[in-house]
């Protein structure tokens, strides 16, 4: 009895999450894939869509930064990304400013809807996954923050 409680509440979970349930006819059943591989790169889609058309960085990590964007992951981002390439409910986080630029990852992280909606690779994504992420209300300064710890985790020092 407790097993099927568990099961059910862990399905309307996921289905709750979902795109309205949308079925994702594409997906392969057989054989998930966990990996997701970034699409195809023009300037466009690399930055992605929304307000972050030239982000800045040190080539030097702000230790400070990258702790308040440790705070915000534990937060808001760590129930469903793991600091590995491993896959949770979203991808891994592992690599992740290599795959992508600056300008593309703050974007999504403040325009989630709009990216599901409209872009390339974060449709590519949305594929793998199955469930959209959902918007977590990121200000420009935690969404910059975020993006910090994660070239932390890549091994910036």
């Amino acid at each position: 009895m407790k097993k099927v409680l568990i099961l059910s509440g862990a399905l309307i979970l996921l289905y709750s999450c979902s795109n309205n349930g949308a079925e994702n006819k594409s997906a392969d059943k057989t054989a998930p894939s966990t990996e997701v591989q970034p699409a195809a790169t023009d300037s466009k889609t690399d930055k992605g869509i929304g307000k972050f058309q030239d982000v800045k960085l040190d080539p030097k990590l702000d230790g400070a930064m990258a702790t308040k964007g440790q705070t915000i992951f534990d937060m808001k981002c760590g129930a469903c990304h793991k600091l590995t390439d491993e896959k949770l409910v979203g991808p891994g986080w592992k690599g992740v400013t290599s795959r992508h630029t600056p300008e593309w990852i703050m974007n999504f992280a403040t325009n989630v809807d709009e990216m599901l909606n409209k872009d390339p690779k974060a449709q590519a994504m949305l594929e793998v996954c199955l469930v959209r992420m959902p918007n977590q209300n990121l200000t420009d300064q935690d969404a910059r923050s975020v993006l910090e710890f994660m070239r932390k985790n890549d091994g910036v020092q």
